[in-house]
């Protein structure tokens, strides 16, 4: 396939993350440089965007509004969460052909690498030549053949943080608010979850419990945990991921889903709100919850130097991978297995990685007392980017 007399179109598919306007700008900067006669459009909010006709001509972007693009929060085009239906195709298809659209990026996680791979079969079906090249983000950390993907160091930075801090806060304040529930996000994998206990060097630092995806929740086990942290240092801390399950299901399972997404996905009220109260009725004394949402997605001050860079450059591997007429196949990060962090890049088959979850290892899951060892906190640190502040100085005066 030859797509030189062709344009290109971008999209920004699935939940933001610190740096998916990042890989954006490394994709369109290449693809200046790649493609000179090429034009490059942008399709608003997704693939409903070009399924409405919707994709502005941003190829004229200079340098300054590229490096201002980069460090921008959100999705600069518009974000979706659509999936593809069958009436979607031929005004999809017309989109495409109307600008002469022959090369296709999608930035997204899982499920928008199926829908690259629906695109590429509807093109394929119908004699039209397009490459479908998708390019992984995701704050979850869940795309598999990847080492990591782009968007969870900066998250995970944010989230080792807030736990670190979160947890002096409690011990401070004592009797007033002893004990806290940080409810972060991680919808099928604990990834996110686990990165909490970065900054726990003791038993007596938060957190003293993590709740993954992976792991069945036992909610007497946690309230143990939580008791134990409580009567031992004075404080307690526990993290949990939004989709933690029971062997029952959710949590609070007598309650239907809040929200149901077009993937299938379910949402359910808060697990945090729920374990507060179960917590509040057995040590009667209060307690706080912390959900940072959006917030752990879009802190700027927050992002990993080393998730930008590689985000962006993410972004230019993409637009080569094109030039190489390479088709249904997504960008991967492979580490060096060395102790110095190193890495390249790779590439995977959009078949083997659509619809597929990455789950949190054995090896790198948490205990019951908030511990992660060794091997999760190496494969960790370098994801984090430049540390803001050596915490071995600190010291406990209560």
């Amino acid at each position: 396939m030859t797509t030189s007399s062709g344009n290109i179109l971008l999209i920004q598919s699935g939940g933001c993350t610190p740096v998916i306007n990042s890989t954006l700008a490394g994709l369109i900067k290449n693809g200046q440089t790649l493609y000179p006669k090429s034009r490059i459009y942008g399709g608003i909010h997704g693939i409903t965007g070009v399924i409405d006709g919707k994709i502005p001509d941003i190829t004229e972007l200079s340098n300054s509004q590229l490096k201002s693009l980069a460090k921008m929060p959100g999705a600069a085009l518009g974000s979706s969460r659509h999936k593809l239906l069958p009436n979607d195709i031929e005004p999809l298809l017309k989109t495409l052909k109307a600008h002469n659209i022959r090369i296709l990026h999608i930035i997204g996680g899982n499920d928008s690498a199926a829908t690259g791979l629906s695109v590429s079969e509807s093109a394929r079906a119908d004699k039209y030549e397009l490459q479908v090249i998708n390019l992984p983000k995701t704050i979850d950390n869940d795309i598999v053949l990847t080492d990591h993907s782009p968007g969870y160091g900066s998250a995970a930075r944010f989230i080792s943080q807030a736990t670190f801090g979160v947890g002096r806060d409690a011990e401070a304040m004592g009797i007033n608010s002893p004990i806290c529930i940080l409810e972060v996000m991680g919808r099928d994998s604990g990834w996110l979850a686990a990165a909490s206990s970065f900054y726990k060097k003791t038993d007596r630092d938060a957190p003293h419990f993590i709740g993954i995806p992976e792991v069945i929740f036992s909610e007497e086990n946690f309230l143990i945990s939580i008791e134990n942290a409580y009567r031992s240092y004075g404080y307690a801390v526990a993290v949990v991921s939004e989709k933690i399950r029971s062997r029952e299901g959710n949590l609070s399972r007598e309650n239907p889903p809040t929200f149901t997404d077009n993937f299938g996905h379910s949402y359910f009220e808060s697990p945090g709100k729920y374990l507060l109260d179960l917590v509040e009725k057995r040590l009667e004394v209060r307690c706080r919850w912390e959900k940072p949402g959006t917030i752990q997605r879009s802190l700027m001050d927050a992002v990993s130097t080393t998730d930008r860079i590689e985000a962006y450059e993410i972004g230019q591997k993409a637009m080569e991978m094109a030039r190489s007429e390479m088709n249904e196949v997504i960008p991967t990060i492979i580490r060096a297995n060395n102790q110095k962090y190193e890495y390249s890049m790779g590439s995977a088959s959009l078949k083997d990685v659509a619809g597929k979850i990455k789950y949190l290892p054995e090896k790198y899951r948490p205990n019951e007392q908030g511990f992660t060892n060794e091997l999760f906190k190496s494969y960790l640190r370098p994801l984090l980017g430049n540390p803001i502040h050596d915490t071995e100085p600190i010291f406990n005066l209560l």
